[in-house]
């Protein structure tokens, strides 16, 4: 089943960029029908929030599933910041995982929507579980995976501070 999405590298440092493309391109090699190698190359622009390194942005299409692959394909080097996610497809729920140094990896399920969606079992374990209302608020703060965006935020600038912008019809 084909899919779609994004790996963001929010940031790297320069000589990690090499290995970055390569790991990328182990994982679209392991995708593809044939045994050509696949030569990744990411168009890096300085990190504006991190000093000394690079972030990069790559769309990709592949089956579903692969996402996974990717993510773990990049937190071989635990100082890289990056998010990678998926699009729904055909009978498979969309995905975005995202990891901090430190934090480590966060995974989520997502709707077509791209909203985080937390499965009932974990919902009815976290109240079986908190005593206070603060307890509740904490335990889903961490399900949501609040600290990760949190600390992913400055990252997601583009280069000289602002914003990224994202193309959208008016009607």
């Amino acid at each position: 089943m084909q899919t779609r999405g994004v790996i963001y590298i929010h940031s790297s440092p320069l000589a990690v960029c090499p290995h970055v493309e390569w790991a990328i391109g182990r994982v679209l090699d392991r995708s593809a029908a044939s045994a050509k190698t696949s030569s990744v190359k990411l168009g890096w622009t300085p990190q504006g929030a991190e000093g000394g390194t690079m972030r990069a942005e790559r769309a990709w299409t592949g089956y579903a599933g692969m996402a996974a692959e990717f993510a773990k394909a990049l937190a071989q080097w635990p100082m890289l910041r990056f998010e990678v996610t998926e699009d729904p497809s055909a009978g498979v729920d969309g995905e975005r995982i995202m990891h901090v140094p430190g934090r480590g990896v966060y995974r989520a399920v997502t709707s077509a929507g791209g909203d985080i969606m937390i499965a009932e079992d974990r919902i009815r374990a976290l109240l079986a579980t908190t005593t206070s209302a603060e307890a509740l608020r904490g335990g889903l703060d961490q399900l949501l995976g609040l600290e990760w965006d949190r600390e992913l935020k400055p990252y997601r600038q583009a280069t000289g501070g602002t914003e990224q912008s994202w193309l959208s019809q008016v009607g």
